[in-house]
């Protein structure tokens, strides 16, 4: 199995950097986060290099104002160009995390979607069970499939809320790969069950033939 698998999300912190990790191991795939905003804390690919056992490519940016790239860039005097972000050549499977939303720009002329379309890579979309995730959700399936991004299916994250996942794949027409709980403590055989447990493995395996 190879290819490209994109995680982004409809919001920052609705748990894709987790779901990411989980992917990864699951997929025994390589991980990449091209842009990395704010270096004070641990950063994600830190993240995934801690909880799972893979190879972590370094960023193509790495800036430090936790900030929306585009403005983390600009406070640093550089522009993020689209050239730098190519998808890289690995062996097997390469897992691409996003940041923040499907909006957020990258430099004053494009967002994240657009460079998503221009991978033409499969998309998992991770959501919240939160409050507001129906609205949140339902746009960014938009947001995705107005540029002609091919949408794998919705990974949610938090305590289960069955009513809001079915009304959110219903309308959004898109298909249901699982829910992870809140894993606490959060730990990488704990990951990996959960992953095991309570995603939908096989049809994203499928997305990356």
């Amino acid at each position: 199995m190879s290819g490209v698998l994109v995680v982004t999300g409809t919001d920052t912190e609705v748990g894709k950097t987790v779901v990411a990790a989980a992917l990864t191991q699951a997929l025994s795939a390589t991980y990449w986060k091209p842009v990395q905003s704010g270096l004070e804390e641990e950063t994600d690919s830190a993240f995934v290099a801690r909880m799972v056992r893979c190879h972590v490519l370094p960023e193509a940016y790495r800036l430090q104002l936790p900030a929306s790239p585009h403005l983390s860039a600009e406070a640093e005097g550089v522009e993020i160009e689209l050239e730098q972000l190519a998808l890289p050549q690995v062996f097997g499977p390469l897992v691409v995390e996003g940041a923040g939303g499907l909006m957020v720009p990258l430099n004053r002329t494009s967002l994240y979607v657009d460079l998503f379309a221009h991978w033409q890579a499969p998309v998992v979309l991770c959501a919240s069970t939160r409050l507001g995730t129906i609205n949140h959700t339902l746009l960014s399936l938009e947001a995705l499939r107005a540029r002609g991004c091919s949408v794998v299916g919705v990974i949610f994250n938090g305590d289960p809320a069955p009513e809001v996942e079915e009304t959110i794949c219903q309308f959004g027409e898109v298909a249901h790969l699982g829910r992870l709980p809140v894993i606490a403590p959060l730990t990488p055989d704990a990951l990996r069950s959960a992953c095991a447990a309570d995603i939908d493995l096989d049809t994203i395996r499928k997305a990356l033939i």
